[in-house]
C-alpha cells in the first residue's frame, strides 16, 4: 500500500509568530511514519518553518505535489495561521508571507485537488491545525449556506468550526488529542486507528466549552491511518466462532479454567487444566475490551468459580462473524 503525507508546521511568522506548530509537526511526522510495531507506514515530507522559509508559493507547490502522484491514501496536515476573509468567504491556510490580497493557500483549492485526485488517490485525508479550519469544505462565495463540496474518497478533519479561533503553545491542543490516538488511545479491538476514531476521540476529550472540532467525509469504507499493538490478538479473534459456535451460545466455564484460588479454597481439590487455562485468559482478554461477558456473575472469575459460563456482546458477535467469513 502506498501511503503518502505531507506535514507543514509555520511557527515564524512576522508579524504574529506561534509557538507550537513546529514542534506539532514534527512529532506528527514521526508517529505517522511508522506503525506500533516499527514498521513502515507513511513515506512523509515534512515542511517546518525553522529549517526552511514555508512560504505561499512553496506551500502551494508541495499541496499540488501531494495530490497529483498516485497513492492509496494522501495526508495533508497544516499547523500554522489560518484566516477567513468575511468580504470573500473564502477560507485560507497562511504560509509565512501572507498578507492581505495573498493571504495564502485557498481551503477551497486543497478540496479541489483532494477532489480531483480520485481515484488516481483512493482516499485523501485533509488535517488542519489552524484558526477558521472548519471553514474547509465550504464552497467559497456562499455565505454562511456551509455548502459543501467534498469529493469521493475526501476526509476532513479540523482543530475548530469555521469562525473558531486554535489555540498556541508547546503543543497545539487538537493535535496532542490527535497524536494520543494515533499513538493507540483510540485504536479498534485490532490495532487500528481511523480518521473517525480520531475525532470521535478529540470530540470526546474536549470539553463544550473549549474549541469544537469538525470532521467531514464522503467516504464508503474506513481507512486505517496507522497501526498499533491489538488489544486482542488476531489468532484469539479467530477463534471466536469455535468458542461460540453460534452468536447465542454459551461458553460453559467451571473451576477447571481458573488457577487462582485464593478466595475460594473449598475448590482447592479440583484439577486445574492447563489448556482450560489458556482459553480463560483469552476469553478474559475479550472481556476486558468488551467481546465477552459473563453469564450471572459480574465478574469472568466468579463465573469461572461458580461453573456458569460466559457469552459475547453485540461487538464480540461482530468480530466472531468476521472470523467465520475468514476477514480476519
Amino acid at each position: 500500500m502506498i501511503k503518502r503525507a505531507l506535514v507543514v508546521g509555520i511557527d515564524h511568522y512576522g508579524d504574529a509568530p506561534l509557538e507550537g506548530c513546529v514542534n506539532d509537526a514534527n512529532a506528527i511526522t514521526q508517529v505517522l511514519e511508522s506503525n506500533g510495531d516499527g514498521s513502515p507506514n507513511f513515506e512523509v515530507k515534512t515542511l517546518t518553518s525553522d529549517v526552511r522559509q514555508v512560504t505561499n508559493a512553496v506551500l502551494q507547490d508541495a499541496i499540488g505535489e501531494l495530490f497529483r502522484a498516485e497513492a492509496d491514501i494522501a495526508l495533508l496536515y497544516f499547523a500554522g495561521h489560518g484566516i477567513l476573509n468575511p468580504e470573500t468567504n473564502a477560507g485560507y491556510v497562511v504560509g509565512q508571507d501572507g498578507k492581505k490580497g495573498s493571504w495564502g493557500v485557498g481551503m477551497a483549492e486543497i478540496l479541489n485537488l483532494a477532489n480531483e485526485a480520485h481515484p488516481r488517490i483512493k482516499s485523501s485525508v485533509i488535517v488542519l491545525d489552524s484558526c477558521h479550519s472548519g471553514y474547509a469544505g465550504e464552497v467559497a462565495g456562499l455565505g454562511r449556506a456551509n455548502a459543501s463540496v467534498i469529493g469521493t474518497g475526501v476526509t476532513i478533519l479540523t482543530a475548530t468550526h469555521r469562525d473558531g479561533e486554535a489555540d498556541d503553545g508547546p503543543h497545539g491542543l487538537f493535535t496532542e488529542i490527535l497524536l494520543d490516538g494515533l499513538r493507540g488511545g483510540c485504536s479498534d479491538i485490532r490495532g487500528n486507528v481511523t480518521p473517525a476514531a480520531l475525532y470521535s476521540h478529540v470530540d470526546q476529550t474536549l470539553g463544550a466549552w473549549e474549541q469544537r472540532p469538525i470532521y467531514k467525509a464522503n467516504v464508503q469504507t474506513f481507512i486505517e491511518l496507522r497501526q498499533v499493538t491489538p488489544k486482542v490478538p488476531d489468532d484469539v479473534l479467530r477463534r471466536l466462532p469455535e468458542y461460540f459456535p453460534e452468536r447465542a451460545s454459551v461458553f460453559a466455564l467451571d473451576p477447571s479454567y481458573e488457577e487462582d484460588r485464593t478466595n475460594a479454597p473449598q475448590l482447592a481439590h479440583v484439577p486445574v487444566d492447563p489448556d482450560h487455562v489458556r482459553i480463560f485468559k483469552e476469553l478474559q482478554k475479550c472481556n476486558r475490551h468488551g467481546l465477552v461477558v459473563p453469564v450471572d456473575e459480574e465478574f469472568m472469575y466468579y463465573a469461572a468459580i461458580n461453573s456458569t459460563g460466559c457469552r459475547l456482546t453485540a461487538m464480540g458477535a461482530h468480530y466472531r462473524k468476521l472470523a467465520k467469513l475468514r476477514r480476519i
